[in-house]
């Protein structure tokens, strides 16, 4: 079952009906039962139809947006390769084999675009990329109630050239998509779900790839854990979970692109640049 939030209030989907929850998502997200409660407004409720993706928003409420890095090998090459002039292509290297993963605030709930929403580009960044990720929803007690996708939008030049610039090459105004909607279930994703991306130039495929969760290497339990150390989220919050699918050194995202990241089992969010 997918979570959608719209203009209308809370909607949940199933068998390509959609259902009116009577909740809010802050209270929802909280509550022990909530994949239970889900099922029962299914099971006792009534559907008009499938749903109005007019009318859907950013699935999120009050919660935090935070994010991990160098969960994949992919990326740990890029992060080094990116830094290495810098001297800090040993930090990834290091990272990537710890104990303690890359964690890292990422975003405000009022900041977040939803499906069909402009993600940003910082005007001092030459080296702009979208990061195609799965998001973790977790709850204020720790664990894992559902799935999202989100776009890390990054700047690769700011960040490269100190690690101590992450901050400014990762938050800044719309530079965190997620959506469309929720997949809600406390069961592990299959390891051969894959994360697709596209990004549209001028009616042409500029850059596309492929990965799969297979190739994460770090539990998400793991990266839960470690997020929610000596941390409080009343609401719960959103973990990215890291990129496995980099584009080239040459490619740069422009104004005017439009970017789909799809994840199996949850749908497409798409977002154009500006």
């Amino acid at each position: 079952m997918i979570l959608y939030r719209t203009t209308d209030g809370l909607v949940v989907e199933e068998g390509g009906k959609a259902y009116v929850v009577e909740e809010l998502l802050d209270t929802l997200i909280a509550r022990p039962d909530v994949h239970a409660f889900l099922s029962d407004q299914i099971h006792g409720g009534y559907s008009a139809g499938p749903i109005d993706r007019s009318k859907v928003l950013a699935p999120i409420g009050s919660q935090e947006v935070w994010a991990a890095g160098v969960t994949y090998l992919r990326s740990r090459a890029a992060r080094m390769e990116e830094s290495k002039i810098a001297g800090g292509g040993d930090f990834y290297d290091r990272v990537y084999t710890a104990e303690r993963p890359e964690l890292f605030f990422k975003s405000l709930p009022h900041k977040v675009v939803g499906p069909g929403g402009t993600v940003g580009l910082r005007s001092d960044a030459t080296w702009s990329v979208p990061e195609p990720e799965l998001a973790l929803l977790i709850n204020p007690s720790g664990d894992i109630i559902g799935y999202t996708i989100g776009n890390d939008m990054s700047s690769r030049d700011i960040e490269g050239q100190n690690p101590l610039y992450l901050p400014q090459a990762k938050v800044y105004s719309r530079s965190c998509a997620l959506g469309p909607g929720i997949l809600m279930t406390s069961k592990p994703l299959p390891r051969e779900t894959r994360i697709l991306i596209e990004i549209e130039r001028r009616e042409r495929v500029a850059f596309e790839g492929e990965t799969t969760l297979a190739q994460i290497k770090r539990p998400f339990e793991e990266l839960a854990m470690y997020l929610y150390r000596d941390q409080l989220f009343p609401f719960g919050c959103f973990l990215l979970t890291g990129t496995g699918i980099v584009p080239p050194d040459s490619f740069t995202l422009e104004k005017g692109d439009t970017v789909r990241i799809g994840i199996d089992g949850i749908g497409v969010l798409m977002n154009p640049v500006g």
